[in-house]
């Protein structure tokens, strides 16, 4: 029991003295996740955003498609994307295995169908509410889209945080694309696994500590953007 003590009061000196090696793996982790989830976004938003105002051939097929891939497995993502990037693959002269940039490509394969889902929801649900007066006021295609994403913008913060929050706790993808290369790819997920297997307890502590007040601030903010919407629907 006193080993466990010992481990967790390491841990938090850690933490406070801002040790350099956990501050370089805290700040590799927050680059990769924040920039796969801008471009998840980037790609997410507008095709939920579609999908949820527009009919078209296939609107119902492509819904059920990006429902499917909200659940996909990260391990074989990882697999997915080391194929793809393996000397052997379509993308092997670029040489981007076990780089941040096979981490960013793998964490954003996963969460853009979820911020895509997510979005088409939202959207849709808005759009079947302000239907009849997007009919009478004679908005065209491109004003109702803009129109949707503005009045769901807060709804929409809320499914980026969630893509975040999907994004920085991924370890199976990561580690397959990423290699786990010590002051190369090592993050705060993949570091964990290998500081618990090795015994040391007190930087995989520290770093556990880090992603649950992560966790903590961005379930925060989605209860806040919550509020926030809650609010400006009602004024």
């Amino acid at each position: 029991m006193s080993s466990f003590w010992d481990a967790l009061a390491g841990s938090f000196g850690l933490v406070i003295a801002l040790d350099p090696d956990l501050m370089e793996i805290i700040g590799l982790s927050m680059r990769v996740t924040l920039t796969a989830v801008f471009l998840a976004c980037l790609i997410g938003l507008p095709l939920g955003a579609a999908a949820g105002t527009f009919r078209f051939p296939g609107r119902t097929l492509l819904s059920v498609v990006l429902n499917a891939l909200m659940g996909l497995p990260p391990v074989v993502v990882g697999l997915f994307v080391y194929l793809l990037l393996s000397a052997s693959g379509p993308l092997g002269p670029l040489r981007l295995l076990y780089t941040p940039t096979a981490m960013i490509i793998a964490q954003m394969v996963i969460v853009t169908p979820i911020v895509a889902a997510l979005t088409r929801q939202v959207v849709e649900d808005f759009n079947s509410e302000y239907a009849e007066q997007f009919a009478s006021m004679g908005v065209g295609p491109l004003d109702r889209l803009m129109s949707l994403l503005w009045d769901g913008r807060y709804s929409l913060l809320t499914v980026a945080l969630a893509g975040f929050g999907r994004a920085v706790a991924e370890v199976g993808a990561v580690i397959i694309v990423g290699g786990n290369i010590n002051h190369v790819t090592r993050v705060m997920t993949t570091t964990i696994a290998l500081e618990t297997s090795k015994g040391n307890l007190q930087l995989a502590m520290a770093l556990g500590i880090v992603l649950l007040t992560i966790a903590f601030v961005v379930n925060a903010c989605v209860m806040g953007l919550r509020a926030t919407a809650v609010r400006s629907a009602y004024a």
